[in-house]
């Protein structure tokens, strides 16, 4: 048997033992005492016991033993009686035992050694970037941070987190604002010192994506990172965030038909472009070219376009099964000279089987496919569009290689290119999490934290519920800075709390929309006050009363939350106390002299930026060249 659990046992009865013993003792002075009745026997028996506690062997005689036994089980019965029916009270805490979190509570989460390495949230609180000391101080670094407009998101928030300069940065910069008063900053580095305490810089490599000014934007292709590896599955996530992020609220389930139907064509004709296409080709304006040749004739279902005979070529090609009697047009015989790879043969099937399913529509049915897939696609009309998704210069997945900072500027009042972003963003949490896993230790090099302001503006990101709950693990975190917590439920529906779940911080600045107050005054719970009435009463007796009572009221109700003082903020982290502190002031930051705030010159230039990188100014595309693809009946594929 377990020595803990008898030694348990033996503590937990010795007590009802002892009573028992002196039940036993007490019966036998009382039984052997002189006298005929009890009234007899009850002086007699009060000198006997002195003479029995001395014996200190107890009594075997049956009717002492009984007895013994019978006190101690009573007792035990009786403390069991009232353990059952003990009354709980909670002097002070009746009615809540919310208090404010103190110095000592966030002592634990913080590295106090080295504070660049802190996310900073408050004036006095931070979190660690490193592991803290003890496991169950550990914290995942996912912040909601909520603040109106003119709260200071940007400046008691995302700066101070830049000035850090402790890891890769993916910022949301709505207006271009913030690259243009951090980015020297960035651009000379972070301070480091060598082993013998010589001071030198880490420079950040800086990128831009601008959707407000593409001139002034470095080159982003989504088809760039459509992996060789999983082509096809990959085709299909991006078709999929492509659909999501280009769809109009208005849309209900009666388009369900008309929105499969155009992922199967998408997911044809891109996987068709990675099939015979070289890699500078590989692009959106290559798919803007196939769908304005997939001419449709709703009089002649046997009318095949260029499209059409591409595929049909391309199937023949990889199964190596030309009919005898059929004429390869000029635009293939050097394609059929040359036999297919593994590659193309596994792609070109996809892409055929894709295609047959969509020529499934009749005419009228597939040139309406066509329609809406222009429809989806008119910002590709815009030159400037199809020339900046033309190539790649982000290198998304050098982000945890390196330290780098990549700014993503967008309008906070137009959300026509928006979807680039959502895009993006959908791409780059999956070529990063794909990085980690196939990295030594599972994570990345740098830490990559993603300050993505304006959260709502950027769109929905495909299955971001799930990838906010498993990108800790590879050293990636996301900051969601948002103006209300009703437009993350606006976007993400059901799925608004399970991302909310996944942040162990929330940081409320200031705000006045009534949801938001609602919840975060529930969370921060009721504390037990004191209150008391007086009462008078006039009369023939005057009479005067005092009544004290205990109330339960909340830490900070929606009143008082809407009326915070500009300078405060309220935190909270998973498992401690709430703090209501003071915003970060920025003034007084070690870096806030490298800052356009602090500093006139440090004005950073997106412009010449660009233009250095490049070494020459983006000229856009004046026309967007399509091929017209003539068709000749006779030379169809059979």
């Amino acid at each position: 048997m377990d020595s803990r659990k008898v030694k348990k046992f033996v503590l937990n009865n010795l007590a009802y033992v002892i009573f028992g013993y002196a039940g036993n003792i007490i019966s036998f002075a009382f039984r052997t005492a002189e006298g005929k009745d009890v009234s007899e026997k009850i002086l007699p028996a009060l000198n006997n016991l002195g003479t029995a506690f001395a014996h200190i062997i107890p009594s075997f005689h049956p009717v002492d033993l009984l007895v013994g036994v019978a006190v101690g089980v009573a007792i035990k019965f009786i403390m069991k009686m009232r353990a059952a029916n003990k009354k709980k009270f909670r002097q002070g805490t009746e009615y809540g035992s919310a208090v404010w979190g103190t110095e000592k509570d966030i002592e634990p989460y913080m590295d106090f050694k080295e504070k660049d390495n802190n996310v900073i949230l408050t004036q006095t609180e931070g979190l660690t970037m490193g592991k803290p000391s003890h496991p169950k101080y550990a914290r995942n670094k996912n912040i909601l941070v909520i603040g109106g407009s003119g709260s200071g998101k940007t400046r008691f928030f995302v700066k101070p987190n830049l000035m850090q300069m402790h890891s890769s940065y993916i910022v949301t910069d709505p207006k271009g604002t913030v690259l243009i008063e951090c980015g020297k900053m960035l651009e000379r580095g972070r301070p480091v010192r060598d082993e013998k305490g010589n001071l030198s810089y880490q420079p950040y490599r800086i990128k831009v994506f601008n959707t407000i000014d593409f001139g002034k934007s470095m080159h982003y292709n989504p088809f760039a990172y459509i992996s060789k590896k999983n082509r096809e599955k990959d085709i299909l996530k991006f078709v999929d965030v492509l659909i999501k992020n280009t769809q109009s609220s208005q849309q209900n389930g009666g388009d369900d038909f008309w929105v499969k139907a155009e992922k199967l064509l998408y997911t044809a004709y891109i996987a068709m472009i990675f099939t015979i296409n070289p890699p500078e080709e590989q692009n959106f304006e290559t798919l803007i070219e196939m769908i304005n040749s997939s001419e449709c004739r709703e009089d002649d279902e046997t009318f095949q376009n260029a499209i059409d005979r591409l595929f049909a070529f391309i199937e023949c090609w990889i199964n190596d099964d030309f009919p005898n009697d059929v004429e390869i047009s000029n635009e293939f015989q050097e394609m059929k000279a040359n036999q297919p790879n593994e590659e193309q043969k596994r792609l070109g099937a996809f892409a055929c089987k894709q295609y047959h399913a969509y020529k499934l529509a009749a005419g009228k049915t597939a040139k309406s496919i066509l329609i809406s897939c222009s429809t989806r696609l008119a910002p590709f009309a815009i030159d400037e569009v199809l020339e900046i998704t033309s190539y790649d210069e982000l290198g998304l997945d050098k982000l945890g290689d390196e330290l780098s900072a990549l700014f993503v500027i967008i309008s906070d009042t137009d959300a026509t290119f928006n979807f680039l972003v959502a895009i993006m963003y959908s791409q780059l949490f999956n070529l990063l999490c794909t990085k980690a896993d196939n990295s030594e230790g599972g994570k990345l090099n740098y830490h990559v934290r993603c300050l993505l302001d304006e959260f709502a503006n950027i769109g929905e990101i495909p299955q971001f519920e799930k990838l906010i709950a498993t990108i800790r693990s590879r050293e990636i975190s996301a900051s969601i800075i948002l103006q209300a917590k009703s437009q993350l439920k606006a976007i993400y529906k059901d799925n608004a709390d399970t991302i909310e779940g996944n942040c162990d911080t929330t940081l409320f600045l200031g705000g006045k929309e009534k949801s938001t107050l609602k919840e975060i005054s529930e969370s921060l719970g009721k504390e037990t006050i004191d209150s008391f009435n007086t009462s008078n009463t006039r009369g023939q007796s005057e009479s005067y009363g005092l009544n004290y009572q205990k109330l339960g009221k909340e830490l900070k109700s929606q009143d008082e939350l809407a009326v915070m003082d500009g300078g405060k903020c309220i935190l909270q982290l998973r498992g401690v106390r709430p703090f209501f502190s003071d915003k970060f002031d920025i003034t007084k930051h070690k870096h806030y002299h490298l800052l356009l705030d602090d500093n006139p010159k440090a004005k950073f230039d997106i412009a010449a930026f660009v233009r250095k990188r490049e070494k020459r100014y983006l000229t856009l595309k004046s026309t967007t060249k399509v091929d017209v693809y003539k068709t000749d009946e006779n030379e169809d594929l059979a």
